[in-house]
């Protein structure tokens, strides 16, 4: 076999409990990090260069031990500022490099993509229980009752065996009859999955199957089982050990909904204060038919705008005694927290930018409610510069796994596009997903990146089998489980949906063909994939907690190590055919041999080191130490 080059000859660092002590440090404290040189790689001297108070510091870092195959160094940073960013300068007979959360440079870079710690606090540790699964309530089940509730007047009702609208008016007034008691009837499928956190797009009232234009959030939408389902199903998940999230909208409300109807009716009111008032024909604004303009989301006129400026709005969404953020995490609803729909537009129109702010009081809501709560954003593009600490704990990561993951595994002619973007699907190669993945996780701290809600699709994308083909949906999925971070399903993803676009994806689960065994819209292998994978995660502390260190980058391949104090598991992914590698010994404990955890790829010890096959496509998870 042909040597190929790795990159464990590289220096690393990361921000796991392997390099930097756990716990989140506090003002003042002084934090050793470590950094791992691998001998022969030429490095003769290690500096740590800190930024205090926006100016740079360089001091020496000493060594710290290390083993017949690379030295240790150790350095400490002062946390004098909220987040502390820190890298390494690497001297060496060729010229000075930098080692930052990019991976080793032979060249001046700057500081975006520096390691950082920060004094706030990270997402609560039980999002590494088990993966997110999400539910479009209209879609996921049906129960008994849900055939004698009345059709909503705005609603075209459709069969469960019906396929979704991809677009038009038909995509938004759908409707399944999906409710919250058929989820409850339809949890033996979720603990068969190891499912951690139910997550559930929006249940309040609205004009729409997808509800995000709500017209109350007093109350549960009675097409679903109102309150008391809300109730029961909240129980029953917690009964199971699992969690349960909300979906809420702090960026706008419905046009139905009775603050704005309160708002138009009465320009002196409360309400009226509530929502950004804006000159008609400008971007982004609705008007009236009496010709009031109004900000609206991209223009929609069905979701107007709040105005994160008024008391009235905070009393209203988050301080008052009733509302939704902190109600709904109290008995007997219970929710373990939330996911904010278009958070990135919350708080910002023109010149105003209150969204940090925003996010500020509403995790400081959440944890005051209940001390393990979670606040998710959902960020559809570069969302680093909000999630540096102490509001979002986590983003929805469409940009730092969703779209590198599907570039790298995106079929030629697949009808799903690149998200988002005008033009079709691309497919690269395996370092323009690793450079893509490595360039986001770097710009945030790494207890943000090791909860990101990493997802391969949603209510908002394409099916992430209608993206990849069947022959990458296993190689998309061990992905997905092995990436640092918290794996998100979306249901039917686990038994081989497909769909088009964010509207036509959303599809119901085919259950009477799941209790046959499977069928066209129920693919038991699938279902096995996705269940043995879940399993595997919550079984190895390295995949739940572990560092990251990248060990072969081929335009068909990627490599990766998983490392705790624990335990060592390296990881082999492979789009098709690729020319394979040779791992160093060393990455064995003394007198062992690797053990297969999962997948076909196996390993070779060899007197040049470990032997990875270049077979493809096809998954290889192995315990080496």
């Amino acid at each position: 076999m042909t040597r190929t080059s790795h990159l464990l000859d590289l220096p690393h660092h990361d921000g796991s409990s392997l390099h930097v002590p756990a716990g989140t440090p506090a003002a003042g404290d002084t934090v050793p990090v470590r950094v791992r040189v691998p001998k022969g790689s030429g490095v003769e001297s290690v500096w740590l260069r800190t930024v205090r108070d926006g100016e740079p510091r360089v001091t020496s870092a000493r060594s710290d031990g290390g083993t017949d195959s690379e030295d240790f160094y150790v350095a400490e940073v002062v946390v004098h500022n909220p987040v502390t960013p820190y890298r390494f300068l690497l001297d060496s007979p060729g010229g000075y490099r930098w080692l930052d959360g990019r991976g080793v440079h032979d060249r001046d870079v700057p500081d975006a993509g520096s390691f950082r710690l920060t004094t706030h606090a990270p997402a609560p540790a039980w999002l590494a229980d088990g993966p997110v699964y999400q539910i479009f309530p209209d879609r996921f089940a049906r129960s008994t009752a849900a055939s004698s509730r009345p059709v909503p007047e705005w609603a075209a009702p459709a069969a469960w065996d019906d396929e979704p609208a991809g677009d038009g008016v038909l995509a938004g007034t759908q409707l399944y009859g999906g409710d919250l008691d058929g989820i409850v009837e339809h949890l033996d499928h979720l603990s068969a999955l190891g499912v951690g956190t139910v997550y559930l797009t929006p249940v309040f009232p609205g004009r729409s199957n997808h509800r995000y234009d709500a017209s109350t959030f007093d109350h549960v939408d009675p097409s679903l089982g109102g309150d008391a389902a809300y109730a029961r199903l909240s129980q029953a998940v917690h009964a199971r050990g699992m969690r349960l999230m909300g979906d809420i909208t702090t960026n706008h409300t419905g046009e139905g909904h009775e603050w704005f109807a309160r708002a138009l009716a009465h320009p002196d009111s409360p309400e009226h204060t509530m929502y950004v008032w804006a000159p008609p024909g400008g971007p982004d604004v609705a008007t009236t038919p009496d010709g009031t303009g109004y900000a609206a989301w991209l223009g929609f006129g069905s979701l107007p705008k709040l105005d994160w400026s008024a008391q009235e709005t905070w009393r209203c969404m988050v301080t008052g005694d009733d509302a939704p953020i902190t109600r709904y995490l109290r008995e007997p609803f219970a929710l373990d927290g939330w996911r904010v729909d278009v958070a990135n537009m919350t708080g910002r129109w023109g010149s105003a930018d209150r969204a940090h702010a925003v996010a500020r009081e509403l995790r400081a809501a959440v944890v005051g409610e209940r001390a393990d709560g979670a606040l998710i954003a959902e960020h559809f593009h570069d969302a680093t510069a909000d999630l540096q600490g102490g509001g979002w704990h986590a983003n929805m990561n469409y940009t730092g796994f969703t779209r590198p993951a599907w570039s790298w595994l995106a079929v030629d002619g697949s009808p799903a596009g690149a998200h988002g973007l005008p033009v079709g699907a691309a497919r690269r190669p395996g370092g323009a997903m690793v450079a893509t993945m490595r360039e986001f996780d770097s710009a945030v701290p790494w207890s943000v990146t090791a909860r990101q809600w990493n997802l391969l699709g949603s209510h908002d994308t394409p099916r992430l089998r209608t993206v990849v083909g069947s022959a990458g949906v296993e190689v998309a999925a061990a992905l997905l489980f092995t990436y640092p971070g918290t794996p998100v399903v979306f249901a039917g993803d686990e038994v081989g949906a497909t769909g088009d676009n964010g509207e036509h994806a959303r599809t119901t689960m085919a259950w009477d063909q799941g209790a046959r065994g499977g069928g066209p819209r129920w693919d038991a292998a699938t279902m096995d994939v996705y269940r043995r994978l879940s399993a595997l995660r919550r079984g190895s502390s390295a995949l739940r907690d572990g560092g990251m260190r990248w060990a072969v980058v081929a335009d068909d391949a990627v490599v990766f190590l998983r490392e705790s104090p624990s335990e060592r598991v390296l990881v082999v992914l492979a789009r098709g055919p690729w020319e394979g590698a040779v791992l160093p010994h060393h990455l064995l404990a003394p007198g062992a041999s690797p053990e297969t955890l999962y997948g076909d790829v196996g390993l070779r010890l060899t007197a040049d080191g470990i032997a990875v096959p270049g077979d493809g496509p096809g998954v290889g998870v192995h315990r080496l130490a």
